[in-house]
Order: structure tokens, then sequence, then C-alpha cells
């Protein structure tokens, strides 16, 4: 993603962001429950003082999409090479679905360490560290020279990419309130749909042009070059750190605090909800589109970079909702394309081969656009109440959302046969599921 793109995205956006007010802290921190506040306020006293951090919109935006990009290029450029891999390993396919749901399992659990390490240190030593952690994965995952060895490079690789996300995500509420972050989210998440749109293309072709190893390099190459331009430019963002954010106590309070919050389960949900839906697509697709339906490891990355598209307009659409209507009405909205998504994907599943596929891309499309904008509303959501325990609240949330995904791709890895079936009733299972929580706990609880 070049920060040219992201530039023009910012100029488009720039006004409706600068007519915004942000919402008061006092506002976000008010539905605080009496622990969660409790610990903040022990934390302030224990802490030292709070630094300013400069930072503008479309630099802020721009490395959080840089950050963020890290997870769909770790999954969406892998899937093109996923059948490839398979076969070239001669790996079963249990043992295949486990080299994702090995980087998933290890990225949700990994988080709820990085979370409150970037409280206490910092967030740009955890990213050095975890950004180079990343890459060193990705080229060892290269070379890997069957599949046990590949499941251990994931499963690293998954950890490192923990690091780069909980950061990016505590870093929005660091430098913004919680409805204005929602609006950066969004912004940063255009740039996320150019890496959804071009990445898994380019996989594609590089995976049938010379391996699904070029393919995987490719995904350490990246990591190489977002840690050379975070050690380069990005500033520290935390303004206060957290010396006790590492002890037990204080930090099972906080947890605890959080998970006691309505606005948190919420937003936390829902972000969960979504992503399993697009787990499903990522995990399933390969298969479904290359075993059932005869596309190619190119044809492939062009179905994902349709979903990219459909997200990309939906984050500058989403923009302008939450401008409009606040952050509950959004997703609201959102819910509706996402429900259609998953009818559309039931229709699918009782088409004939010759127009499934077809109807398995209008599924998609619309559930994309749904997710384009729970996504970063869920997101901003759910930190909004913990600006003293950003990282923490962020690794809670990432943690829930990645074990989600990580029973998905356990039960496609069961489920997976010469149907077109498990990918349509999943997607199906995870809109309805979005939807009733974007209509009901949402709308209950969510203050915005």
């Amino acid at each position: 993603m070049s920060s040219g793109s992201l530039a023009s995205a910012t100029t488009a956006t720039g006004a409706t962001a600068a007519a915004n007010a942000a919402v008061p802290s006092s506002a976000a921190n008010a539905a605080v429950p009496s622990s969660a506040a409790g610990a903040a306020n022990a934390m302030s006293a224990a802490s030292p003082p709070p630094t300013t951090v400069a930072m503008s919109l479309r630099r802020a935006a721009f490395f959080i999409a840089l950050l963020l990009g890290l997870q769909p290029i770790a999954t969406d450029v892998y899937l093109p090479a996923l059948p490839l891999l398979t076969s070239a390993l001669q790996a079963p396919m249990a043992l295949a679905q486990l080299t994702m749901s090995a980087l998933i399992l290890a990225f949700g659990v990994a988080q709820l360490a990085w979370g409150p390490v970037a409280d206490r240190f910092g967030r740009r030593p955890v990213l050095l560290l975890g950004l180079s952690l990343y890459a060193l994965a990705g080229f060892g995952s290269a070379l890997a020279p069957g599949v046990e060895g590949l499941i251990a490079w994931r499963a690293l690789q998954g950890v490192a990419l923990a690091a780069s996300v909980v950061c990016a995500r505590a870093m929005v509420r660091d430098l913004y309130e919680p409805v204005s972050g929602a609006r950066v989210m969004s912004l940063a998440m255009s740039g996320l749909a150019l890496l959804a749109i071009g990445g898994p293309t380019l996989a594609g072709a590089l995976a049938a042009s010379v391996g699904w190893r070029g393919a995987l390099a490719m995904i350490g190459l990246a990591g190489a070059l977002t840690l050379a331009a975070v050690a380069w430019q990005l500033p520290e963002t935390v303004r206060q750190r957290d010396p006790r954010a590492t002890q037990a106590g204080p930090l099972f309070r906080n947890w605890a605090g959080m998970l006691a919050h309505p606005a948190y389960r919420a937003w936390t949900l829902l972000s969960a909800c979504t992503y399993g839906g697009l787990f499903t697509v990522l995990a399933a697709s390969p298969f479904v589109y290359i075993r059932v339906l005869g596309l190619t490891s190119a044809q492939v990355g062009l179905t994902l970079g349709w979903g990219g598209c459909v997200y990309l307009v939906a984050t500058f659409v989403g923009r302008r909702w939450i401008h409009r209507h606040g952050m509950r009405a959004t997703v609201a909205r959102a819910a509706a394309f996402t429900l259609a998504g998953g009818t559309l994907a039931l229709v699918a599943a009782f088409a004939p081969a010759s127009s499934a596929l077809w109807w398995l891309l209008a599924g998609h499309g619309s559930y994309a656009f749904g997710h384009g904008m729970h996504q970063p509303c869920g997101q901003a959501g759910a930190v909004g109440p913990f600006p003293h325990a950003a990282g923490a609240a962020s690794a809670l949330a990432g943690c829930l959302l990645a074990l989600v995904a990580f029973a998905v791709g356990l039960a496609l890895g069961v489920a997976l046969d010469d149907t077109v079936r498990p990918l349509a009733f999943g997607l199906a299972l995870w809109s309805l599921a979005t939807a009733a929580v974007a209509w009901t706990l949402v709308q209950r609880h969510a203050g915005h």
C-alpha cells in the first residue's frame, strides 16, 4: 500500500473528520464499571506524568493501516497457495487447515501478553520486536521442508502478528476519542482494503508462476518493509505508561472490569461474529473454488480481491454514515447487508454447479460490505471506554476474536467436502449472528 493511495482517501474525508467534534474523555469513561475505574485510578497515581503525542491524521491512518495490514497479508496472501502446498507437502486436510488455525490461535493467545506489555513499556519497542519475528517467520515458512515445520513457523508468525495488531488498535485510543477513532479506523481500513484487493491477486499469480514458497516469501518481505517503516518514522504514541500493567492483580482486575462492561461486550461480540464469517470465506473458499468449482489459484486470488473491492467501498460509505448517524445506527444499517450476504450464500448451497459460483460471489460481496462497517466500529467501540488500558482492552478483544476464527478453522477441517455447502452454511450462520448482535446488544448498550 502506498502512502499516496491513503493520502487520496484522506483528502476525500478530511473535511468530514475536521467537522466532527471528539467525544470528551469524561463521557467515554463515565460508563466504566467501578472495578475498571478503580484500577485505572490506581494506575494513574503510580504512573509517570503523561506525555503529549503529536501526529497528523494522515500519518496515523497510514501506520495503523500498515500494521493492521499484516493480518490480511498473513491470511489472504497465504490462501491462494494453500491448496498447492497441501499437495506439494502431501499433507492431509486437517494438517493443511492447521497451518492457518495455528497462526490464528497463537495470534489470539499472544495478544493477552503483548497488550499489557505495550501498556507498560510503550508501543514502539513491542512493535520493533514483533515485526522482527514476523519477518523471520515469513521467510522461515517459505523454507519449511514439511508441513509440521510450516505449522511451527506459522504459529510463531501468529505470536508476532499479535504485537502489530494490538499496538495498532491501541494507537487509535492513544490518539483519538471513540467516535473520532472509529472514523480514523475506517480510513485506515480503506488502506487495508487496498491490500485485500491486491495481495491475494498478486499472491495467486505468484503461486501459479513460481510456486507456493514464493507466495510465503512475499509475506516475510512485507514484514521486513513494515519493520523498516516503523523503525524510521513511527514515534511512541502511548501518553502514559502503566508500570503496573503486567502485574497479575491489576491486569486481571482490568480484564474483569472490561468483561463486565456492557458496551465492551457488545462491540467485541460484534467484531468476533463478523470476523467469523469473513474467516469462513478466507479458509474455505480456496478449497471450494479450486476443488469443487474448478478455478485456478490466480482466479481464487481474484475472488478474494472482489471482496476487497467491496470492502473498500464500504469503508468510504461507513465514514459518511458514522458522521451522519453515529456508530450504533451505522452498524444497524450494515447488518442488513450482512444478512443479505448470508442469504445469497444459502441460495448457492442449493443452486446448480453452473450458477453456484455467482451466488457465492454475490453473498461474499454483500457480506464484505457489512464487514467494512462492523469491524472499524467494533474495534474502536471496544477500546473506547478504557483510555488508560487500551492495550489490554485491545488484546482481550482480539483474543476472543481469534478464538472464534480458530474454532471456524477446526470446524472447516472436518466439514469441507466436495460441495459448496460448508462455505455457504458457515457464511449464513455468521451473518445471522452478526445481524442479531448489531440489532440487539449494540443498540441496547453501546453509547454512541
